[in-house]
């Protein structure tokens, strides 16, 4: 399998883009329907709400979504990664890494002290070795 080569992003925090867009780069990174049928999610209105902020990748500033990441906060100095996603044409080619990078940087930036994610099993390698992340104990509880 070859590595994809990235072209040449620009990283935006707190980044604009179409609920559509990321409607439809949610679909295609997690692998579910949805992305043009019935009306787009509210993606906008949620993070505004809930997040400290998110990371947005374009290769131009008005070209397509390639990559997204959202933090959400709890007000003080805890961070939680939610929604990594990379267009499937370019993963492998570190986009994620990048996006976790910089959404690292500009949690750390607000003040945080503590970035947490969860994860499929399939992702350990992923989070704790490219991305740094070491393993916790945790709990989960299904609502």
């Amino acid at each position: 399998m070859t590595t994809p080569q990235l072209p040449p992003l620009d990283l935006h925090w707190r980044g604009e883009f179409t609920d559509r867009e990321l409607d439809a780069l949610h679909a295609a990174a997690f692998g579910h329907a949805g992305g043009s049928a019935g009306p787009p999610t509210p993606w906008r209105a949620r993070l505004e709400r809930h997040s400290l902020g998110w990371v947005c990748a374009r290769p131009a500033p008005d070209g397509p979504l390639l990559g997204f990441v959202n933090v959400l906060w709890d007000g003080g100095v805890h961070a939680f990664l939610l929604d990594t996603a990379v267009d499937p044409a370019v993963r492998r080619a570190g986009l994620g890494t990048r996006l976790v990078a910089a959404a690292a940087d500009h949690a750390r930036a607000a003040g945080c002290d503590w970035l947490h994610v969860d994860f499929e099993p399939h992702l350990r390698g992923y989070y704790l070795d490219a991305c740094g992340f070491r393993p916790t104990d945790a709990g989960l509880l299904a609502l």
